[in-house]
C-alpha cells in the first residue's frame, strides 16, 4: 500500500500550490473564456508535471534516467522552435492582409505599439536580470504568445514558464487592460472621431506579393527574424495564391489545433513548483503587466502626435489596436467606439491596426534576436 500512495506522502506545499495554479488556469479558460485554446492545455499540465513522481516529466528510478513525454515533447518541439513556427503558418492562414493595405500607413500603428517592449527590457534589467533575459521579459509585450515563446527559447529557457504563462493571460485580459488606459490618455471628443469609410479593394496580385515582399524586406533588415515572419507570411501566402485551399483550410484549423494542444501541455513542463515558485515569476508578471499597458499607451499617443499634423484626424483609438493580440485588441476599439458614438464604425481601421501589430510583433522579436548578444 506504500507503494500506492507514496505521492500522497511526498507532495509538498509547492506543489499543492502549483496544482493550484493549474486549477485557476482551467478555471479561467472555461469558465471566463480567457484564451481556453492556450490556458486549459498549460493549466492541466502544470497539474501534470506537480504530481509527485510524475510519469509526464523526466524522473530518476532505481538509479536510471527515465523520460517523461512533456520532456520529450519540449526538446522535440520547443527546443527546435517548431511548434512556435508551426503556429505562425497557422496564424498567416488565418489572417486578411486587405484591410491593411487599403489603408498602409497603419502600418506605423504596428511599430509605435512595441514601445512596450524597450521600456520593458530595460525595467526588467533594473531588477537584475540579464539583458537576454530582459529581452525575453520585454517581448511579452508584443502581445504574441508565440514570439514570446520563440524568444525565450533563444534567450531564457528557465524563465519559459512564468514568460508564457504571462503573455497568453495578458492576451486574454486585453478587453481589461487596454480600456481605462486609452480612457486615460484620450477625451470623449477624440473617441469619437469618425474615420472614413474604406471603399477600394485590394486586388489579388497584391495579396499574393505582399506576403513574399514583406518576408525578404524584413530578412535583409533583421535576417534574424527570417524564421518568424517566414512562416507566418508562408501561411498567409497559401491562403492567399488561390491554388492550396484545402492547405490553406488545414492549416487554419486542423494544424493550428493540433500545435496549440502539444503547445500548451508541453509549455507546462517547465511549470513545476521548484522552477515555477521563485520571487522572479512574480516579477516577470509585473512587467508583462506594464508592457502591455506601456504598448497600448505608446500606439494611443503616437495617434494623437500624428493629429497634430494632419487635417483629417485619426481616432487615436486605432494606435491601441497595434498591438499584436488579434483580432481581440480590434474588437475591443471598435466596441469603446460604439459605446461613445453608436455610429462610428472603427472596426476595419482596428483591424488594419491589428494586423499591422501582428507584423510589427515578429519584426520586433527578430531585432531583439539579432541585437541582443
Amino acid at each position: 500500500m506504500d507503494g500506492l500512495f507514496v505521492g500522497l506522502t511526498a507532495i509538498t506545499w509547492q506543489q499543492i500550490v502549483m496544482i493550484l495554479v493549474g486549477c485557476i488556469l482551467i478555471y479561467l479558460a472555461i469558465a471566463k473564456e480567457y484564451e481556453p485554446n492556450l490556458l486549459l492545455p498549460i493549466g492541466f499540465g502544470a497539474i501534470l508535471v506537480n504530481i509527485p513522481f510524475s510519469a509526464a516529466i523526466d524522473q530518476i528510478s532505481g538509479g536510471e534516467h527515465v523520460e517523461g513525454v512533456l520532456n520529450v515533447f519540449f526538446k522535440a518541439g520547443i527546443l527546435t522552435e517548431i511548434f512556435p513556427l508551426l503556429i505562425f503558418v497557422a496564424v498567416g492562414a488565418m489572417i486578411d492582409f486587405s484591410p491593411l493595405l487599403k489603408k498602409p500607413f497603419l502600418l506605423l500603428f504596428g511599430a509605435a505599439a512595441q514601445f512596450g517592449i524597450f521600456f520593458t527590457m530595460m525595467s526588467a534589467t533594473l531588477f537584475g536580470f540579464s539583458l537576454k533575459q530582459a529581452a525575453s521579459i520585454g517581448i511579452i509585450g508584443a502581445a504574441d504568445g508565440p514570439t514570446s515563446i520563440y524568444v525565450a527559447t533563444r534567450f531564457a529557457k528557465d524563465l519559459l514558464g512564468p514568460i508564457s504563462v504571462a503573455a497568453y493571460s495578458y492576451m486574454a485580459l486585453v478587453p481589461i487592460i487596454q480600456p481605462p488606459v486609452i480612457k486615460a490618455l484620450t477625451t470623449k471628443n477624440e473617441r469619437r472621431i469618425r474615420m472614413e469609410s474604406q471603399a477600394k479593394s485590394v486586388s489579388k496580385t497584391v495579396l499574393i506579393i505582399f506576403p513574399i515582399i514583406v518576408t525578404i524586406v524584413a530578412g535583409i533588415v533583421a535576417p534574424s527574424s527570417v524564421a518568424l515572419i517566414g512562416f507566418l507570411m508562408f501561411g498567409n501566402l497559401i491562403r492567399e495564391c488561390g491554388v492550396l485551399n484545402k492547405l490553406s483550410l488545414a492549416a487554419q484549423n486542423e494544424l493550428a489545433s493540433l500545435v496549440t494542444i502539444l503547445l500548451g501541455i508541453t509549455i507546462a513542463s517547465t511549470m513545476t513548483a521548484d522552477r515555477f515558485l521563485q520571487p522572479q515569476t512574480l516579477i516577470i508578471i509585473c512587467l508583462g503587466l506594464i508592457a502591455f499597458i506601456f504598448d497600448t499607451a505608446g500606439g494611443v499617443l503616437f495617434a494623437k502626435f500624428l493629429n497634430l499634423f494632419l487635417k483629417k484626424k485619426i481616432n487615436p483609438m486605432i494606435g491601441a489596436a497595434g498591438i499584436s493580440a488579434f483580432p481581440m485588441s480590434a474588437r475591443v476599439i471598435h466596441n469603446m467606439g460604439q459605446q461613445e458614438d453608436q455610429f462610428n464604425f472603427l472596426l476595419m481601421h482596428a483591424v488594419s491596426a491589428n494586423v499591422a501589430g501582428q507584423i510589427g510583433s515578429v519584426i520586433a522579436g527578430g531585432l531583439i534576436l539579432a541585437l541582443v548578444v
